[in-house]
């Protein structure tokens, strides 16, 4: 038989076995052809070591493979030395388990179920110093160690895994499901400890990141319903255990939901997640709380990549609608365009209307749609509310068909119900109700304002707005808002073309009158006041 030696602190294999650093030592104190070099982590039982490779093959070094690497550590070696390495294809020699444990305690409520653990160590911000400070504890006590997270769960993983021996002093990276920057590692603990604080971040150490077949699964993390109109204040208000929590409005499903596996490596991989268009539901990192005042987005870690994971649930749909000539033909073409919509009709004053719109609504908020408009053909109402913000009012554009102005006026509105309810309730709403909530507004064409039916009707949308735009431009000027009212004072066409023109000079004529008061100029929310001033002015037309 060949000389055996090995190479470590684990002796006793056989009785004539023989410790060195190298193999090159060993061939100076090789008395054989051969020999063999051994692993302390092998199972060597029924294995042939009489094996002598044939002559053409005397040049070569020999290596056998374990159940996971072509080279398992075990070697037959010319002791005159070899020119290269013939990697056999069996047979294979199964490693055991020989690796201490170590556990990183995610504060989660989950840590103690990982067997034969060495000892618990706590998530330090960041893994580059948490590994840093482990292997700085460890010192000389293991030479490779498994280094686990309370998040994973390790039922199914196989721990005789190991690397190829020109792998050994890389910092082994397991992915979390299909996070590749994952949450298990096999850590060289010399080399880590003597290197790795060289390097600012952990990406920059000298990793292997192992195939994703062999992942870690993470565990179920916290999920939190709640029923705001926004994440925010559950955020803020809510504790959660562990590093990261979804947060559900019930507005989207997350029956069966699998989360991605968001990266721990440092505070710039922990990203909040948004699961679906909206963010009915959205994976949120302890790490992000500090920075959130008044939305998600104050966190300046956001990755959408997710975000069509998951369908948010549509919003309601009321057509509204009071002595508008057209409303029944609107009407009918919304009816047969989305079966969902609903019709609040004859309630008298925009705010009283809109709250009744909101008390049918059976979703925090509802598509309003205005008896005076014709829907748009590619209008969909799939748009979503986004729950990462406060919640607010969302302004679709609409085609003005008398002076071509396009422009949130007259179009389909997103509001929010509660938001409606309180600013009837305060009555602290200014002269453009909408605009009174926070409020957004989207470029995507709802609808046609067909709103010139009748000469009363064609003056009463110009008179509204143009007060509207008269009081705005008073108080904060703009380059849009001089424009929109320029158009509306100077081009009109179609049916009763002269009465928007009237309509638009006389609204402007109003505001002047009323000397800014806001008092004043709300008259125009009254369908009564509006058809008594029509009338004083111009008689008794329709």
């Amino acid at each position: 038989m060949f000389d055996v030696f090995y190479i470590g602190t684990k002796p006793n294999l056989f009785a004539h076995e023989q410790q060195v650093q190298t193999i090159e030592q060993a061939q100076q104190q090789s008395r054989t052809r051969f020999f063999w070099m051994v692993s302390y982590l092998v199972d060597y039982t029924g294995f042939d070591f009489l094996y002598e490779p044939v002559p053409w093959q005397e040049h070569q070094r020999h290596a056998w493979p374990s159940q996971w690497q072509e080279d398992s550590g075990t070697y037959l070696v010319p002791t005159v030395g070899y020119t290269d390495t013939n990697y056999r294809s069996g047979p294979i020699l199964p490693r055991t388990l020989a690796t201490a444990r170590y556990e990183i305690d995610h504060m989660d409520g989950a840590a103690g179920q990982i067997p034969d653990v060495a000892r618990r160590v706590r998530y330090f911000d960041n893994y580059r110093d948490t590994l840093i400070r482990l292997a700085k504890s460890i010192g000389t006590e293991h030479e490779f160690v498994w280094v686990c997270s309370s998040i994973c769960d390790y039922t199914n993983f196989d721990f005789s895994w190991h690397p190829s021996h020109w792998q050994y002093k890389l910092l082994h990276v397991f992915a979390s499901d299909e996070q590749k920057f994952g949450d298990t590692f096999f850590m060289h603990v010399p080399s880590f400890a003597a290197k790795a604080e060289t390097v600012d971040l952990l990406d920059w150490y000298d990793c292997n990141f192992v195939d994703t077949y062999i992942s870690v699964p993470r565990r179920p993390m916290s999920v939190i319903h709640h029923n705001h109109d926004s994440h925010v204040d559950a955020v803020l208000t809510r504790d959660f255990s562990g590093p990261l929590a979804i947060f559900s409005t019930g507005n989207t499903a997350i029956h069966g939901l699998r989360p991605p596996a968001v990266s721990l490596w440092r505070e710039k991989t922990k990203t909040i997640v948004p699961l679906s268009p909206g963010a009915g539901s959205v994976v949120v990192p302890k790490t992000a709380i500090p920075y959130i005042k008044t939305q998600l987005y104050d966190y300046p870690y956001i990755d959408k990549t997710h975000c069509n994971d998951r369908v948010d649930k549509l919003m309601d749909v009321v057509f509204i609608s009071y002595d508008e000539p057209d409303a029944e033909q609107n009407w009918n073409i919304l009816a047969q365009r989305c079966a969902r919509a609903k019709r609040v009709h004859g309630v008298a004053g925009m705010e009283t209307a809109l709250e009744a719109a909101a008390d049918l609504s059976s979703t925090p908020w509802y598509y309003a749609v205005f008896a005076k408009t014709r829907l748009y053909e590619q209008f969909d109402f799939s748009y979503v509310p986004d729950f990462m913000q406060q919640p607010k009012n969302y302004i679709f554009d609409c085609i003005n068909t008398v002076n071509g102005l396009q422009y949130g006026h007259m179009g389909v509105v997103m509001y929010n119900c509660q938001g409606v309810r309180e600013l009837n309730q305060a009555k602290n709403f200014g002269l453009d109700y909408t605009l009174s909530f926070a409020h957004e507004s989207v470029p995507i064409v709802s609808c046609y304002g067909n709103f010139n039916q009748t000469p009363y009707h064609t003056w009463r949308t110009a008179f509204r707005e143009c007060a509207k735009l008269a009081y705005f431009e008073s108080q904060s000027p703009t380059v849009d808002g001089e424009y929109r009212l320029n158009t509306w004072l100077s081009r009109a066409q179609g049916d009763h073309a002269e009465w928007c023109l009237k309509g638009a000079q006389d609204g402007v004529e109003f505001f002047k009158a009323s000397d800014r008061a806001l008092a004043t100029l709300k008259q125009s929310f009254r369908w009564e006041w509006l058809r008594e001033y029509f009338v004083s002015r111009y008689g008794d037309l329709q």
